[in-house]
C-alpha cells in the first residue's frame, strides 16, 4: 500500500499542499479529482521523487519509500514527453530496455501493450504521425510497459474518444485485478465515478474527502428519493414532509423529512397504484465534489 502522511509543500509564501494524507490500495483504482491548482500534480511529483515535499512521510507497504523501489512504478506525466521522431513500438521497447529488459523481450512487451490500447496498425509509425489521442495511448503505454507494481497516470484520459477511453479503463482495471495500485487524476467525473474504488477529493492544497467510493456517497446522500408508478403520483404534493423536486405523471423526484416519511410515502404508493421503482437517490461524484469543495 502506497501511504501520504502530513504532505506538505509550500513555494515561497504559497502553501501548495497542507496536510495531505491518504493511501492507494493495491488492487484498487484511486481516482484523484481536484480542480486546476488544487495540488493534484504537487502530490504525484512529491511521490515521485520529483519535488521534496517541506513535512509528512511518503510510504510503501510501512516502509519510507525509496528510491529504489520507485523504480517499480510506471508514471504518465500531463506533459507530452516522447520522442516525435521515434518509431511508436521503437520509443517503448527503449523505455522497456531502460528498465533492465533485454531487445527482444522489450519489443514483445511493447508490441503487446500497444496492440491492448489499440495501436497495433501503428507499431512503425513515428509519433509525430500520430493524432493527439493515439500520442496519448503511447504515452500510457510507455508508462504500462515494464509492468509496475504503482502506476501514477496525470490526466490519462485528455484528450481520447469515447472509444479510447473505454480501451483505456479495461487495460487500467486489469492491471489493478493483476496487483498493481492505480493512482489517476482527472477532469472527466464521469468517468472517475464508473472507474475507481475509492476516491481522493483535494482543494487549495488540501484533502477535503477520501474513502471508498460508495462510502463517500452514502455519506453525502441526502433524503431525496425516486417513484416510479403506473398511477399518478399528483397526491405527492399534498404529502406531509415531502417536497417534490420534479414530477411528471407517475414519475417523482422527492425529498422527505423523515425515514419514516419515505416509509409512508411507500406504503401509499402500493396501495394507490402499481410501483415500478422505490429507491434512494445517491449523489454523483459532481455533486460530491461541488459539495465537499463549497
Amino acid at each position: 500500500m502506497l501511504k501520504l502522511t502530513g504532505i506538505t509543500k509550500r513555494f515561497g509564501d504559497r502553501t501548495a499542499l497542507s496536510d495531505v494524507s491518504f493511501q492507494v490500495a493495491r488492487g484498487r483504482l484511486t481516482g484523484f479529482v481536484g480542480g486546476n491548482g488544487a495540488g493534484k500534480t504537487t502530490t504525484m511529483r512529491i511521490v515521485l521523487g520529483l519535488l521534496a515535499s517541506d513535512g509528512g512521510d511518503v510510504t510503501l507497504d510501512g516502509a519510507p519509500l525509496e528510491a529504489n523501489a520507485r523504480r517499480t512504478f510506471g508514471y504518465m506525466p500531463e506533459e507530452r514527453g516522447l520522442y516525435p521522431k521515434m518509431k511508436v513500438r521503437e520509443q517503448i521497447a527503449y523505455l522497456a530496455r531502460l528498465h533492465g529488459f533485454d531487445k527482444q523481450t522489450a519489443t514483445e512487451k511493447a508490441t503487446r501493450i500497444l496492440e491492448q490500447l489499440g495501436l497495433g496498425e501503428r507499431l512503425t509509425d513515428p509519433i509525430e504521425a500520430l493524432s493527439l489521442g493515439n500520442q496519448q495511448r503511447a504515452q500510457i503505454a510507455a508508462s504500462l510497459v515494464h509492468d509496475p507494481d504503482i502506476l501514477i497516470l496525470d490526466e490519462p484520459f485528455s484528450g481520447l474518444d469515447p472509444m479510447a477511453v473505454e480501451t483505456v479503463v479495461g487495460v487500467l482495471q486489469e492491471r489493478a485485478q493483476q496487483g498493481a495500485a492505480v493512482l489517476f487524476s482527472s477532469h472527466q467525473l464521469d468517468v472517475v465515478e464508473r472507474l475507481c474504488d475509492d476516491l481522493v477529493i483535494i482543494a487549495d492544497g488540501s484533502v477535503r474527502a477520501a474513502g471508498p467510493r460508495e462510502k463517500l456517497r452514502e455519506a453525502h446522500s441526502t433524503n431525496r428519493y425516486e417513484l416510479i408508478t403506473t398511477g399518478d403520483a399528483g397526491w405527492l404534493r399534498d404529502e406531509p414532509g415531502v417536497t417534490v423536486v420534479e414530477f411528471d405523471g407517475g414519475h417523482a423526484l422527492f425529498d422527505v423529512d423523515s425515514a419514516e416519511t419515505a416509509q409512508r410515502v411507500l406504503r401509499r404508493s402500493v396501495d394507490e397504484g402499481s410501483v415500478a421503482s422505490f429507491a434512494p437517490q445517491h449523489p454523483s461524484l459532481a455533486q460530491i465534489f461541488q459539495e465537499v469543495v463549497r
